[in-house]
Order: structure tokens, then C-alpha cells, then sequence
């Protein structure tokens, strides 16, 4: 169970990272942008981290504060789940 979820929370990331990298590349070419619920639901999808490490590189979605505020509230509901997770588990 922990091995299948470590390889889900890395996968989720990895697509997650990339999704931002092609979101910022959009954004700066004038093209069709990935909309700001997708990279929300990969975020909350476990992709969390991945999208924290791509806003970091890319300084991509670091201002509009209700980007912010949600991915954050995302991540927090990640953390929480994989807490209960990981008391079930013991």
C-alpha cells in the first residue's frame, strides 16, 4: 500500500510539475493557458508538491492570491488525508 502510494504522489507530481512548465511556457508564447482549476486539481490530486517546485522554478502563479490561497488550502487537505492514511495503516 505505502509503495503504490509513493509511486501515485510521484507521478502526480512529475505531471503536475510539467503541467505548470507548459502552463508558464503558454503564458509567455500568448497561447492557450492550462486553466487554474486543472493545475488546482492536480495539486489536490496529490500533485502538490511538484506544483510548489514549479511555481518555485518557474516564479509561475506566485502572486494572484487566490491561486494561492486555494493551493495552499490543497495541500493542507493532502497532508490531512495522508495523516489519517498513515494512523489507519498502523
Amino acid at each position: 500500500m505505502v509503495q503504490a502510494l509513493s509511486i501515485w504522489l510521484a507521478a502526480a507530481s512529475l505531471l503536475t510539475f510539467a503541467a505548470y512548465w507548459r502552463d508558464k511556457r503558454a503564458a509567455r508564447a500568448g497561447q492557450w493557458r492550462t486553466p487554474e482549476a486543472t493545475l488546482l486539481l492536480l495539486g489536490l490530486a496529490g500533485g502538490w508538491p511538484g506544483g510548489w517546485l514549479a511555481r518555485r522554478c518557474f516564479r509561475h502563479k506566485t502572486r494572484k492570491q487566490p491561486f494561492r490561497l486555494l493551493f495552499w488550502l490543497g495541500a493542507l487537505a493532502n497532508l490531512a488525508a495522508l495523516a489519517q492514511l498513515w494512523r489507519w495503516l498502523d
